[in-house]
């Protein structure tokens, strides 16, 4: 069986839509999907399941969290490999001095149209960096997130599409999990 990181967006931020990782698991494991982990409290969950397309796998969690906690949540799935392969493409890792605590990536469900990401890349100012790649967008913002040229331009807004966003050490330790499900 295939495994999967499903990264959830919005939850346990502020007082709103709050859910215990303990109770997330039980809720995966109701689904069938075995092997279930989840890494820190903003949803990340590493599992196996039968073969599925991501966006299939992401719709069912996303109605499981509806029953189950009463709220919804979009979910946004990757393969172990997808993962590995979004880990080995990062254009930014290859500069030398680069301080990747800065490094993010917004995951997407789907491609942004081109002229989202036209308005994204003119938004994008230096020294921020800004890379679409597939279903993901690199980030590299050496003033932190909050000190971004992006902060007050929601990115849901700009790229007409909604992502989460995870920063390079989650990823790399998302990866190792789902790499050390044998």
């Amino acid at each position: 069986m295939p495994v999967y990181i499903a990264l959830l967006r919005g939850i346990n931020i502020g007082p709103h839509k709050r859910m215990k990782m303990e109770k997330l698991r039980a809720s995966c494991e109701g689904l069938g999907l075995s092997n279930v982990k989840t890494y820190i409290q903003s949803g990340n969950v590493i599992f196996r399941a039968e073969k599925l397309s991501s966006a299939i796998l992401s719709k069912q969690l996303g109605e499981c969290i509806v029953r189950d906690f009463g709220f919804s949540a979009d979910v946004i799935s990757r393969t172990r490999d997808e993962m590995k392969r979004i880990i080995d493409e990062n254009p930014f890792t290859k500069d030398p001095g680069l301080d990747a605590s800065k490094l993010r990536v917004v995951f997407l469900p789907h491609a942004p149209a081109e002229t989202a990401l036209k308005k994204l890349q003119d938004l994008t100012l230096a020294p921020d960096r800004a890379h679409p790649s597939a279903n993901e967008i690199y980030f590299y913002f050496p003033n932190g997130v909050s000190g971004s040229s992006l902060w007050k331009h929601p990115l849901d807004k700009v790229l007409s599409v909604a992502g989460t966003m995870r920063n390079w050490n989650t990823i790399n330790k998302l990866y190792e999990m789902a790499r050390d499900l044998e």
